[in-house]
């Protein structure tokens, strides 16, 4: 299987490192922050989120996003009335001068990409667009996967 999305799109990479472990009151309130914004940004597609997944180890959380735009992920990210702000507000007036937690970002505008799912419910890309069997799209993973067969 592949992958297909119509149109350019953006990952967005987004974690939180815990630093110090002690300090369980500055850095669970950052964890606690995300939840609330996925469920947010799940219950109204117009705000451009179009799938993601989680992960954690043990020190370091990561979630990789997938949007429409970075118009749409600005947009969520500024919106006052939104769960993003008061909790950007609230990091920067109390953890962020602790250094018990970190918190970081990547953003990616993607015009080209290739996916191979063997064996996968849908995950990543596939999940976040629509997953296609390799042969109905005649993309590079296909040439490749035939040549094992």
């Amino acid at each position: 299987m592949s992958a297909r999305m119509e149109g350019d799109f953006v990952v967005f990479l987004i974690g939180m490192r815990i630093n110090r472990f002690r300090s369980l009151r500055k850095w669970l309130p950052v964890a606690m922050a995300m939840p609330p914004m996925v469920k947010e940004l799940r219950a109204d597609p117009a705000h451009g989120l179009l799938g993601f997944e989680s992960f954690f180890n043990g020190r370091t959380t990561l979630m990789v996003q997938y949007w429409r735009s970075t118009d749409h992920l600005i947009a969520y990210a500024k919106n006052r009335e939104a769960a993003h702000w008061p909790a950007w507000k609230r990091f920067f007036r109390e953890a962020y001068k602790s250094e018990a937690v970190g918190v970081w970002h990547e953003t990616y505008t993607v015009s080209g990409y290739e996916t191979v799912y063997v064996n996968m419910p849908p995950f990543g890309l596939g999940g976040a667009g629509e997953l296609v069997p390799t042969n109905k799209i005649g993309d590079r993973a296909a040439e490749r996967l035939a040549g094992l067969r």
